[in-house]
């Protein structure tokens, strides 16, 4: 089975919306039906980002107070399933977490406005393991612009050059996943370490804003970047997208494993096969393509590229290897940064 390190799950928000932030029970299907950890193992799930996010209207320090709960049940999620899960916050971790039945685990924050505009906060969140951090979720806040909401500042400001320089200096990755073009383009201007788009698809297949414009692809290679491909339906197709736009009226189209491969295709044509992985977003949105319905079912979709010619190197690459790469590229400096306290 290949190995899959998925860019972006949403299960510790589900668990705080749904389970009063309860880590039990989570072999149980009737707790989250996108995930759970038998179905991580079933889908070849070695590694996971768990997605630490806080919606958007939750502001200031009850933002930072919220991330650091999500952080926490993220820890003791972990901790109470020893045998499924496992803390593993860089690339040899992760490796020497492969092959023991155990998904490594590690963090992304999924919005900037959860730094509360200090650098302090970020360099804390560091500190507790966080490897990656989404310069904006779906709005616009006080230091970049977000891809679904007005532009207020033409991308980053002063403050939010000085965010992505700071990510790079503590070893934390820069996700551009939600924001703008501008600032995706800004942020590839600003960092000398690769970036990713954790939970992202292809613009010139499905024009969403939330999708990767084809400009933006075209210097993934340069900056040795990954985009994740998602599932989320309406990301995946524009007769999907449509459908929302105009009320979600009748039933929705389908979107199916080859719509996803789709884009997979497109990328991997446009930048090479080094630079696509993958980012389920399972547990960020309400329903799944058919056939990927939840953790279980990446091997469909492998399958699928597997029968258009795609190798066992190509398939490995894009379950796991170019996001570790990108991961080790960040880990000398995590770990000074981690190891400096």
């Amino acid at each position: 089975m290949i190995d899959v390190f998925d860019g972006h799950n949403d299960l510790p928000w589900h668990l705080r919306e749904t389970r009063g932030s309860s880590v039990a029970d989570l072999h149980d299907a009737a707790v989250s039906p996108f995930t759970t950890l038998g179905q991580l193992h079933d889908g070849g799930v070695s590694a996971q980002f768990w997605s630490v996010y806080v919606h958007s209207s939750i502001t200031g320090p009850a933002a930072v107070r919220a991330t650091l709960e999500q952080i926490d049940l993220v820890h003791r999620m972990v901790d109470a399933y020893p045998d499924d899960l496992v803390w593993a916050p860089t690339a040899a971790q992760i490796r020497a977490a492969t092959g023991t039945g155990r998904v490594a685990s590690l963090l992304g924050v999924e919005g900037g406005q959860q730094i509360d505009e200090s650098l302090s906060v970020l360099r804390m969140y560091a500190r507790l393991g966080v490897r990656y951090m989404t310069l904006t979720w779906s709005t616009t806040h006080s230091w970049a612009d977000s891809a679904t909401d007005e532009a207020r500042h033409g991308g980053l400001t002063d403050f939010g050059r000085e965010v992505v320089a700071e990510m790079n200096r503590i070893g934390m990755i820069v996700d551009l996943s939600h924001v703008a073009p501008s600032v995706m383009h800004q942020a590839l201007d600003i960092s000398e370490l690769p970036v990713i788009f954790s939970h992202s698809c292809a613009f010139e297949l499905n024009p969403h804003p939330r999708n990767i414009p084809a400009d933006v692809l075209d210097r993934l290679p340069a900056n040795g970047g990954v985009a994740m491909v998602t599932f989320v339906p309406s990301f995946v197709t524009d007769a999907r997208h449509r459908w929302v736009e105009a009320g979600e009226v009748g039933e929705p189209p389908e979107v199916t494993p080859a719509d996803v491969a789709d884009h997979c295709d497109r990328m991997r044509e446009r930048v090479g096969i080094d630079h696509v992985g993958l980012g389920g977003d399972l547990c960020g949105t309400d329903t799944m393509p058919t056939g990927l319905d939840d953790a279980s079912t990446y091997p469909a979709l492998l399958t699928e590229l597997a029968g258009r010619g795609w190798s066992g190197a190509d398939l490995r690459k894009l379950g796991s290897e170019n996001v570790l790469r990108a991961l080790e590229a960040h880990d000398d400096r995590h770990r000074a940064t981690t190891a400096a306290h």
